[in-house]
């Protein structure tokens, strides 16, 4: 695991490493540099088959504040009306992490504590599953500086807690308690605080000693079927089944069944 990042932080134990996004003087808000480091770290854990799980979440007492302003509107003033100074071009950077966390082959779990805003929040969207704390706060703050949701967040928040809900969220900006976030289904689970890092630390350490490659291709499943038709949903099925019966981990499963024991996976 790379230690040479000045803004992220990459912690390995066994099959589960936990990426920390490391600015918590500004709650973990994204410069350049930083998103750069984040992007590279992604694909590191991506790359070793040693990383059976991977943990994303910000260093002190934040998941993130989005988007540094001073950051990004600089460049903006100096560079008016030039293709460089316009936010799609840096809005890819941001396209290009939430592809590497939904095509990664092995489970993504966002531990979100404090603020989850703008982009922040929708990067936790981008994760498999997201554990809160009781003081998480999700908010989609967008709408306060007059922009529009992005990293992703205008299809997956419609698909998490649905179209209403979404709208709500995105058109008055306000804060999405943890608990509420659970409640509407934007979070897998919520715990007090004083449980967090438990809790966290217990579901990765499941998922690294399940069977990933099928973690793999049960995420390319139900990713793929947001959109494909019921037809092409059962074709893909068949294809990604057979991938799965090939496994090792699929005899293990079958074996451990029939001799009643605990499977031991390998994640091949």
């Amino acid at each position: 695991m790379r230690t040479d990042f000045q803004y992220v932080l990459m912690q390995q134990e066994e099959g589960v490493v936990t990426v920390v996004m490391n600015r918590p003087e500004v709650l973990n808000a994204f410069n350049d540099q930083m998103l750069e480091e984040l992007t590279l770290a992604l694909e590191e854990a991506g790359r070793d088959d040693s990383v059976r799980c991977v943990v994303l979440t910000g260093a002190g007492r934040a998941f993130g504040a989005g988007q540094d302003l001073t950051n990004f509107v600089e460049p903006q003033q100096t560079q008016a009306g030039s293709e460089a100074g316009k936010v799609s071009v840096h809005l890819a950077k941001y396209h290009r992490v939430v592809h590497l966390m939904r095509n990664m082959p092995k489970p993504i779990i966002a531990a979100i504590r404090g603020v989850a805003a703008g982009i922040s929040c929708n990067i936790a969207l981008a994760c498999d599953i997201r554990v809160a704390a009781d003081n998480a706060r999700f908010i989609e703050a967008f709408a306060r500086i007059g922009l529009v949701p992005d990293g992703g967040g205008g299809y997956l928040l419609p698909r998490l807690i649905g179209l209403g809900r979404a709208l709500d969220m995105s058109l008055l900006a306000d804060e999405v308690s943890g608990v509420e976030a659970e409640r509407i289904g934007l979070v897998t689970t919520c715990v007090p605080l004083a449980e967090f890092e438990a809790t966290v630390a217990a579901l990765a350490k499941r998922l690294a000693h399940g069977p990933t490659r099928s973690y793999g291709l049960i995420k390319a499943l139900l990713y793929q079927s947001m959109d494909l038709n019921f037809q092409e949903l059962l074709a893909l099925e068949g294809q990604l089944q057979d991938s799965a019966r090939e496994t090792s981990d699929h005899q293990e499963g079958v074996n451990a069944f029939l001799q009643k024991r605990p499977a031991r996976y390998t994640g091949k």
